[in-house]
C-alpha cells in the first residue's frame, strides 16, 4: 500500500511547473536555434543521451521505493491481472486504432503514427504518474514489469497487424514496418532496465549497510525530489528539440491532439469505472487506471523515427504524443486524487 499522505507543494502545482516546461523549451527552440541539433548531437543511434538520463533519473527514485519482497503479491490476483492484460494490450490498441482511423484516414502518416502511440504500452512515466496519484507502487511494478515482457515480444508482431493488415480492411495502404525484437529490447532496456538495476540495487545494498529505518527516513526524502526535477528536465529538452515544428505546423499537431486526449480520458475513466463496479481498493483502481491509459512515448517516438525518419509525418505524430500525454496524466492525477476523497473511505 502506498504510504504517502499528501502532496507536496511542487507536487501540488506540477500541473503549471509541466507547462511552464513545455513554454520554456519551446522559447529555447526560437532562441537558441541550433540547440536541437546539438542535443540531437548527443545520440547513440535513435537514442538521445540527454534525454535517456533524465528519464533514468525520473525513475530511480520510484523503483528504488518498490518493496520488491512483495512482487508474489502482485500476481497471484488472477482477476486483476487479467484485467490489466485485457485493457493494455486489447481495448488499448484498439481504441487508439479506431481514433486513429476516424480523426486522421485523410492523413495516413499521422494515422500510422497515433496508432504506433497506441501499441506502446507504458513501461515508464506511469510510475511517476501512480506515484503522484498515491497509487500502489508496489503494484504498478509488477504491471510495468509485466509490460515490458510483452512488449519485447508482441510489438513487432502488433505493429506489423494493426499497421499493415488491418489498415487495409478500410482502404488504407500503409508502409510495411520492420521492427525487431532487439530494438524493442535496447529501448527497454535504457529507459526501463537501468533505473530498475540502480533501484534494486542501491535498495538493498543501503537496507543492508545502513538499516530499512534509515534507508526509510533519509535516503528516500532525499531522493524523491530526483522524480519532479528530472521530469521537468525531459519535457524541456523533448519541447526544446521539437518545439518550433509543432509551433509551425498547429493545425497538424491539434489534428493528431485530439484524437490522443480522447484516449487517455476515455481510457483513464473506463478503467476506473470497471475497477470501482468490480469492488477494488483505490489504490488499485488508480494504477490499474493509469497503466491502462498511459503509454511508452520513448519507445514509439525511437521506433517511427528509426523506421519512418525523423522528418516524416510518422515520428511527427509521435513526438506530438508526449506533449499531450504529460500534461493530460499530471491533470488526471488531480482526479484520481479527487475520486478517492470522493467515492473511497
Amino acid at each position: 500500500m502506498n504510504t504517502s499522505k499528501s502532496l507536496s507543494f511542487m507536487d501540488r502545482c506540477m500541473t503549471l511547473w509541466v507547462f511552464l516546461a513545455m513554454a520554456l523549451g519551446i522559447v529555447i527552440s526560437f532562441v537558441f536555434p541550433s540547440f536541437p541539433r546539438l542535443i540531437n548531437g548527443w545520440s547513440v543511434g535513435t537514442t538521445s543521451i540527454p534525454i535517456a538520463i533524465g528519464l533514468i533519473l525520473m525513475l530511480y527514485p520510484p523503483l528504488t521505493k518498490v518493496n520488491y519482497d512483495k512482487m508474489g503479491d502482485v500476481f497471484r490476483d488472477k482477476k486483476e491481472l487479467a484485467f490489466s492484460l485485457i485493457q493494455n494490450w486489447i481495448v488499448g490498441p484498439l481504441l487508439m486504432f479506431a481514433l486513429a482511423i476516424i480523426f486522421l484516414h485523410n492523413y495516413p502518416n499521422y494515422m500510422v503514427g497515433l496508432i504506433m502511440i497506441g501499441l506502446a504500452r507504458c513501461i515508464a512515466m506511469v510510475i511517476v504518474w501512480n506515484e503522484l496519484a498515491q497509487g500502489n507502487n508496489d503494484y504498478a511494478a509488477g504491471l510495468v514489469a509485466l509490460n515490458s515482457i510483452f512488449q519485447i515480444i508482441f510489438y513487432s508482431v502488433y505493429a506489423y497487424f494493426f499497421i499493415s493488415v488491418l489498415p487495409k480492411f478500410f482502404g488504407i495502404q500503409t508502409k510495411t514496418p520492420n521492427i525487431t525484437m532487439g530494438e524493442i529490447a535496447k529501448t527497454v532496456f535504457i529507459y526501463l532496465g537501468i533505473p530498475f538495476i540502480l533501484g534494486i540495487g542501491s535498495r538493498y545494498l543501503i537496507i543492508k549497510s545502513k538499516g530499512k529505518d534509515w534507508f526509510e527516513y533519509k535516503y528516500v526524502p532525499k531522493i524523491s525530489r530526483i522524480t519532479t526535477w528530472a521530469l521537468l528536465f525531459t519535457i524541456v529538452l523533448m519541447f526544446s528539440v521539437k518545439g518550433v515544428k509543432v509551433v509551425q505546423l498547429p493545425l497538424d499537431a491539434v489534428r493528431v491532439a485530439v484524437p490522443l486526449l480522447l484516449y487517455f480520458v476515455l481510457m483513464f475513466f473506463i478503467t476506473f469505472w470497471i475497477a470501482k463496479k468490480t469492488h477494488t481498493s483505490y489504490p488499485i483502481s488508480a494504477t490499474q487506471a493509469f497503466t491502462a491509459s498511459s503509454n511508452n512515448f520513448e519507445l514509439a517516438v525511437v521506433v517511427t523515427v528509426g523506421i519512418f525518419g525523423l522528418n516524416s509525418g510518422e515520428a511527427f505524430a509521435a513526438v506530438v504524443g508526449p506533449m499531450v500525454e504529460v500534461p493530460v496524466m499530471i491533470l488526471l492525477v488531480d482526479v484520481a486524487l479527487w475520486i478517492k476523497r470522493r467515492y473511497y473511505k
